[in-house]
């Protein structure tokens, strides 16, 4: 299952973006309203929303300045979400956030709405941004 987030505009640098996402703890102020439970861990977060199991992410990989995967850390659920960075001026980036997970088909349409509003709140708590 794959789920794109839309394209948004970042006042902030490819660079300053990069570095903003790469520190994990700066995710808290991604997250929807919804959020009872935010903690870092060197290369990891955990994060639980109202009605949902917590979830780990992983710093998976990286390439400087213009992409960063997090992965889930449990095997029982394999998935992960990208963030794909452009660089637009100095002082502005674009960011399209990608989820791709593997589930069967039951989870994938019990997941898909929570998902994409997930999404959607992380990518426009992003745009809004200064």
């Amino acid at each position: 299952m794959n789920i794109s987030g839309n394209k948004v505009l970042v006042n902030k640098s490819q660079k300053e973006t990069f570095h903003f996402l790469t520190d994990l703890k700066n995710f808290e102020q991604l997250m929807p309203a919804s959020i009872q439970k935010f903690e870092v861990d060197e290369d990891s977060f955990i994060f639980g929303l109202k009605g949902m199991p917590e979830i780990r992410l992983v710093l998976k990989d990286k390439t400087e300045y213009s992409n960063i995967t997090l992965g889930a850390a449990s095997s029982k659920l394999n998935f992960e979400l990208v963030a794909n960075i452009e660089e637009i001026d100095d002082t502005s980036s674009e960011v399209q956030l990608d989820f791709n997970g593997e589930f069967n088909m039951m989870m994938a349409m019990m997941v898909k709405k929570p998902l994409t509003s997930f999404i959607e709140t992380l990518t426009d708590n992003l745009e809004g941004l200064s």
